[in-house]
């Protein structure tokens, strides 16, 4: 019985440790190397700290900052411990309920906007977490943002058009804007100026 039990633990302890040690040590150290950006979260750094991720959306409320796609993650909006969505059919009532108290939402912090409200303004992601709205959403709420903040109305439009991510490789998807960068853009504006000069008081 000994004879035969030693081989297979051997084996046994020979694949743990190349399975469960040596690969992935070896595949984190490749991806560390040579794509680090995306292997340490693909995060955006400001002032020497970490605020928030490129590929995970935030929950953004105030007028004067240009607002996601819905979230229905378990606990809080862009929970990425329970990413998710809501399962809910395009017959099903509470998906229609939803997107119309977010349309009243939308149409109330901006009553003049009369524009079609893009469908990822009122509806969620599959797994809410999209840190990405449409070319169209972005538009949508340029007015409101820049009523908010004081800003040229062009000059907003010109940071989403400047934010804007073309199809991949031209051809699949829809262009998109990253609507943490956007923002953060927009803060960074509000500092420095629409010409780039400093802001008097802002610093």
């Amino acid at each position: 019985m000994t004879s035969q039990i030693r081989p297979v633990l051997t084996i046994f302890a020979f694949l743990t440790l190349v399975t469960g040690v040596v690969y992935p040590l070896v595949i984190t150290g490749i991806g560390a190397a040579l794509f680090a950006d995306a292997a340490s979260g693909s995060l955006i750094v400001r002032d020497g700290r970490p605020v928030g991720s490129r590929l995970i959306g935030q929950a953004f409320t105030e007028p004067q900052y240009f607002w996601g796609r819905p979230s229905a993650t378990g606990g809080a909006p862009y929970n990425a411990l329970a990413s998710g969505g809501t399962n809910q059919g395009p017959l099903n009532p509470a998906l229609v309920d939803a997107a119309k108290g977010r349309m009243e939402g939308l149409r109330a912090v901006d009553p003049g906007n009369n524009a079609p409200v893009p469908v990822d303004l009122v509806t969620a992601s599959a797994s809410g977490l999209d840190p990405h709205i449409s070319v169209a959403a972005a538009n949508y709420q340029v007015a409101r943002v820049a009523r908010a903040r004081g800003l040229p109305v062009e000059r907003v439009r010109e940071l989403v058009t400047k934010h804007s991510t073309d199809r991949w490789l031209g051809l699949f998807g829809e262009p998109t804007v990253n609507v943490l960068e956007l923002n953060l853009a927009l803060d960074e504006t509000a500092v420095r100026g629409p010409d780039g000069a400093t802001v008097p008081g802002s610093e």
